[in-house]
């Protein structure tokens, strides 16, 4: 598919998370005709470890094994899988999705999120006092109220890179503090980067100051740095990190979905460890064929998707 920049009834529906639940989605979806685009790393059950109790091998199988098998059977069915790394998700100005990964942008007409529960905390002991006083895990939500002013940004890899990048557009004075990680950056956004004047601080941020919101970090060595804003992102974008751009529901660390994995918004479904609940392969597998029955009333309903040519 090529790149795109508005929405449209062509635009396909869009799995975040080629794990369980993503996958088993995405069969669902292409089964119906419905073009359907996985984007995803390799989740963590694609490891070397057995499975024992997942209804139908009466031997153990790996989880590399069951989620090969799961990509095959999707891509027989017509599924686009891409190993793209999702960056972002905004609402469309032309209605639907837009999603930015470390490889292209995308229209959607809908979004399945499906990339488990996997949010990095960053190890500051005070963070949740300082927790919407200055702290922020969303720069399209948040990053209007830090016009000009001095932010971090937290995290190591892409996803941190592409949250600094965004926040240039309201503030020239912005940095990247990697935690004490090395960063884990390609070529390319190494550029970007040193082009915006965005510095790489590599130490490592143990507690956060200021009486009347954030005013100050504290590193382990003693030394502090002036910051109104610490924008945290850390390790890959989420379906929590989604979520707090797009308004959707949350209960802690979880997204909150109905029982046919509708979120409260139009168009975004919710499937698997994200969600919450019993967190096994077998109720992920589930959540994924409910979120894709809904989704594909939806894309045919409201996107006007009928049957792939």
């Amino acid at each position: 598919m090529s790149e795109s920049t508005s929405a449209s009834a062509n635009a396909p529906l869009v799995i975040i998370g080629s794990g369980p639940a993503g996958l088993s989605a995405a069969i669902y979806t292409a089964r119906a005709g419905i073009p359907t685009l996985v984007l995803g790393s390799a989740p963590k059950v694609a490891g070397d470890y057995d499975i024992d109790n997942y209804f139908g091998f009466d031997e153990t199988i790996s989880g590399r094994d069951l989620i090969e098998r799961g990509r095959r059977q999707a891509e027989r069915f017509g599924a686009q899988l891409r190993e793209e790394r999702v960056l972002a998700v905004h609402h469309g100005d032309a209605g639907g999705f837009h999603v930015k990964t470390d490889k292209g942008t995308y229209d959607a007409c809908a979004v399945v999120l499906a990339t488990g529960v996997a949010r990095v905390r960053p190890g500051i002991d005070n963070l949740a006092d300082y927790e919407g006083k200055g702290v922020s895990y969303c720069v399209s939500c948040d990053g209007f109220f830090f016009r000009g002013k001095q932010v971090l940004v937290l995290g190591e890899g892409i996803f941190a890179a592409n949250q600094a990048l965004e926040l240039t557009q309201y503030t020239p004075h912005v940095s990247i503090c990697t935690q004490g990680k090395p960063p884990v950056l390609n070529s390319g956004f190494e550029q970007r980067l040193a082009d915006a004047g965005i510095a790489i601080d590599i130490r490592k941020i143990t507690r956060l100051a200021g009486d009347n919101g954030l005013e100050r970090v504290v590193f382990a060595d003693g030394t502090e740095a002036i910051a109104d804003g610490l924008f945290v992102a850390m390790g890959e974008a989420s379906s929590l990190d989604f979520a707090y751009s797009l308004g959707v529901e949350r209960k802690g660390v979880f997204l909150v979905a109905d029982g046919e994995q509708c979120t409260n918004i139009p168009g975004i479904f919710a499937a698997g460890d994200c969600t919450g609940g019993f967190l096994q392969i077998g109720v992920a597998v589930g959540e994924g064929a409910k979120a894709a029955r809904s989704a594909i009333a939806y894309a045919k309903e409201q996107c006007g998707l009928k049957k792939a040519e």
